[in-house]
């Protein structure tokens, strides 16, 4: 589709969480819309409005008030789904069939598996994943805190989501957030992997700030046993393995330089919400038993966070 006729078209975005509203809120005006979760497909006339302030990393606070609606409402020229991992098959289910098949989906979850899944339910259509470090989080419903600037990489995880690489992060661009293409997508979402199978699920079972868990026992008489595991596992199932004491090494510099945060999984299990955790360390555990790989330390941190978050 030619650049001038994508212009007038919006972004969608379907998940009105933290990610969702940083895109939506630094898109240009009407530039952006949210597709409804209650009537995902549904074609009317009015739409429903959502308002929140987004509050910069420089300080400045900017009113968004972003339209929701159905997908056949916006005819959207891309759609970015912000979901949760173990939601966004169903999220998509109903959307797809009313969205153009030429129109890029791209993936922004934590994790890994759910996007081999989404490529292999629609391999014809333009499916991309996108990995960021791009920082935001929701104290408050009406507030999104944009908490540091980062870089997006996106690629295909299809033959038509390879070619529309560039239509996607041109589109994007408007934002103003950092993009870059990514011809490896899969080597880049094992690169933060490693980081979110290292700190999750221990601020999660220790309920902490990221910084505190680099002091606390059951982190150090884990980490080393886990930054192996995680090293064997992704050797086999990476381009570019990671020796274990550089993986152990970027897990407690990004715990050092995320000091006070909290992260997305210790959030989730404070809201009783269902956490992203089999798509984090579970997918360790899924590829090592595909490749008869033994991840006993991955084993349990799955188990402790279901205990805490999944009671039976």
């Amino acid at each position: 589709m030619p650049a001038t006729a994508l212009a007038n078209k919006p972004v969608a975005i379907l998940g009105a969480g933290s990610l969702g509203r940083l895109w939506a809120g630094y898109l240009p005006p009407k530039q952006a819309c949210f597709i409804s979760r209650n009537n995902p497909a549904l074609e009317t006339t009015s739409s429903e409005y959502i308002h929140y302030q987004l509050h910069s990393p420089e300080g400045q606070i900017s009113d968004c008030s972003v339209a929701s609606g159905g997908v056949r409402q916006f005819d959207p020229a891309l759609i970015i789904v912000t979901t949760k991992a173990g939601d966004t098959l169903q999220a998509l289910e109903p959307v797809l069939p009313a969205l153009n098949a030429s129109v890029p989906v791209v993936l922004f979850q934590n994790g890994m598996g759910l996007q081999n899944l989404v490529a292999k339910r629609w391999p014809e259509r333009p499916v991309l994943a996108a990995s960021t470090t791009e920082g935001a989080n929701r104290p408050d419903e009406k507030i999104l805190v944009h908490a540091g600037r980062g870089q997006t990489w996106v690629g295909g995880l299809t033959p038509a989501g390879q070619q529309a690489v560039d239509v996607t992060i041109g589109q994007l661009s408007a934002a103003g957030l950092a993009l870059l293409a990514e011809p490896d997508i899969h080597q880049r979402l094992w690169n933060k992997l490693v980081v979110n199978a290292g700190i999750n699920a221990f601020t999660t079972v220790l309920d902490c700030p990221n910084g505190e868990i680099l002091s606390h026992p059951f982190y150090l008489e884990h980490i080393d046993t886990l930054s192996r595991e995680i090293a064997v596992v992704m050797a086999s199932d990476a381009a570019e393995p990671m020796p274990e004491n550089v993986i152990k090494a970027r897990i407690e510099e990004v715990a050092c330089s995320t000091a006070n945060n909290t992260s997305s999984m210790r959030s989730d299990a404070q809201r009783g919400r269902k956490t992203e955790i089999d798509f984090i360390n579970g997918y360790i555990v899924e590829r090592g038993k595909n490749a008869g790989i033994a991840t006993p330390v991955n084993q349990m941190l799955v188990r402790r966070v279901k205990e805490l978050t999944e009671p039976t």
